[in-house]
């Protein structure tokens, strides 16, 4: 039996980690690949890639295949079980809760050719349970985050302000709460680093520093700052909007990215993801911004290097592919 894999250029940190996680655990890479990331070439590599699979899946063999997989995915499942072999489907995205181009029973009926899936967490394996999916599914924990050197651990100087950070895109079409944040702020500092900030609304900002655009292996190894904050959507009160919405379901590759930082997070309550923060101890949550000041005033010196410890215990794991390799064993053991 072999485990197999479709090594599609795709852009995205999240799935290529994957890729590079099964090619150092022994998969057999079976795509017809290319280096371009080149929209049309990346359509004409996935086009032969699939049509290929006819010649390289033998009976017996299972094919892990990254999802979304777009217009190829029941293809890809059909022509594997038509060799004789198996597949186990890892969920990225589901088009169906934030994007909306199909509706939650379409994307269920089409997840349903594979033979086992991996959600995010057990929020998402409610949801899509609840929505008509019956094959095993497999929770992954948190998405495992490749970076060639971790954080360090994060100092907090006795008398100075705590410092969070936030990572992403600045745009208020997408986290307006950005714009509304720096009046609820006290006794802390909010550095926020990426592209698309409107300057014309920050003029009167004196808790929130923009730090402009960094690399993200840079940011792992320089950013300032005691916490990361996980937050999306409109509000400082919840996460609102589609984008909001989407962390109750969602494991957001931010987490990964601040705990690789060697940095603990903020998370909101009602997070999907909050559930796995809380347990291994590498954070707080909030219902809303607004608290975030008074819950940091409680935490003590030693709570706060307890968290650190369990964030690198966690940044090590991350860095070593120990989520998807747990979950892919759990997931192979169902077949």
């Amino acid at each position: 039996m072999g485990k197999l894999y479709l090594q599609i250029p795709s852009g995205n940190k999240a799935k290529e980690d994957i890729d590079i996680i099964m090619e150092r655990e022994g998969f057999k890479n079976v795509a017809w690949s290319i280096s371009s990331h080149n929209a049309i070439a990346r359509f004409i590599s996935k086009l032969v890639s699939v049509l290929l699979l006819l010649a390289r899946v033998k009976k017996g063999d299972v094919l892990l295949v990254q999802y979304p997989f777009k217009k190829y995915y029941e293809l890809v499942c059909n022509l594997t079980h038509m060799k004789g072999g198996k597949v186990i489907t890892l969920i990225h995205d589901l088009g169906s809760f934030r994007r909306k181009k199909l509706t939650v029973e379409q994307e269920n009926t089409r997840l349903m050719h594979t033979d086992v899936l991996i959600v995010h967490n057990e929020a998402m394996q409610k949801f899509v349970e609840e929505h008509g999916f019956t094959k095993p599914i497999v929770t992954l924990g948190i998405f495992d985050y490749l970076a060639p050197t971790p954080g360090k651990t994060p100092v907090k100087n006795e008398g100075e302000d705590w410092q969070v950070v936030y990572a992403g895109g600045l745009a208020k079409r997408k986290n307006t709460f950005l714009y509304l944040l720096d009046e609820h702020i006290q006794g802390w500092h909010f550095n926020i680093h990426g592209k698309g900030l409107e300057e014309e609304f920050t003029k009167d900002w004196k808790n929130i520093t923009p730090c402009g655009f960094i690399k993200s292996d840079d940011f792992i190894k320089e950013s300032i700052g005691q916490f990361g904050l996980v937050w999306d959507g409109s509000s400082v009160d919840e996460c609102a909007g589609d984008w909001g919405v989407y962390l109750k379901v969602n494991n957001p590759h931010k987490t990964s990215f601040y705990l690789r930082s060697g940095k603990p997070v903020i998370m909101w309550k009602e997070a999907a993801l909050t559930p796995f923060v809380l347990k291994e101890k590498i954070g707080f949550a909030v219902s809303s911004l607004k608290e975030i000041g008074e819950c940091l005033s409680h935490i003590t010196p030693e709570q706060y290097s307890e968290m650190c410890s369990n964030a690198k215990k966690i940044s090590e794991r991350l860095a070593e592919g120990y989520y998807f390799k747990d979950a892919f064993a759990k997931a192979e053991h169902l077949l």
